[in-house]
């Protein structure tokens, strides 16, 4: 039975089996998935997946606190740096997102649990999608979480991207009906989401 993406590719095959719907429910995770969703506005996943080692070197893990110290010359050296998607207003982006997360940290919700707070109620979810027509490019959450993580000061996370990140970090399970990772059947060894 085929995955529902990934088939074509083994570095796409082994994120769909062991990180695509899986539930990410800690601050550097969440921070780290969103703004790699940002750089793949407009790119491949396939082109995120391959610098993402370089990525968590050049954001320093995605460590907010260390993140939302970088400057001027750090934007300057990001760059110049060949092993990331050299795009200033992603650079940007992602350290503002370091310093609202740091923000929220300090506030009354955190950003895991602000993000979390905006998973549909699995009940109210229609059958599983048949085929990627089925799936919606944004929904109600993603579109209300969007706007509260911009009002807190976050760049670059419009509904779509939020909807994607909804998706990778397991608040929704979108695998198609027949996608072994919906089934519960294993794909070359690995496990999918099962939310």
């Amino acid at each position: 039975m085929p995955r529902c993406f990934g088939d074509d590719h083994p570095d796409y095959a082994a994120y769909h089996d062991h990180e695509w719907g899986v539930p990410v429910r800690d601050e550097r995770g969440l921070y780290e998935r969103l703004c790699l969703e940002a750089f793949q506005s407009g790119l491949s996943w396939l082109v995120i997946l391959r610098k993402r080692e370089n990525f968590r070197s050049a954001f320093a893990g995605f460590d907010p606190e260390v993140v939302a110290r970088y400057g001027e010359r750090d934007v300057q050296r990001l760059l110049q740096d060949a092993g990331i998607v050299r795009n200033r207003a992603k650079i940007e982006a992602t350290i503002a997102n370091a310093r609202a997360t740091l923000d929220l940290r300090d506030g009354p919700t955190p950003l895991h649990e602000l993000v979390w707070s905006f998973a549909p109620d699995p009940s109210t979810r229609t059958a599983p999608p048949r085929s990627w027509a089925d799936v919606p490019a944004t929904t109600p959450e993603s579109t209300a979480l969007a706007k509260e993580l911009k009002r807190n000061g976050f760049r670059f996370l419009g509904p779509t991207t939020i909807y994607a990140g909804m998706q990778a970090c397991g608040l929704v399970n979108d695998h198609l009906r027949d996608c072994p990772a919906r089934t519960g059947q294993s794909t070359s060894g690995g496990s999918g989401a099962s939310t």
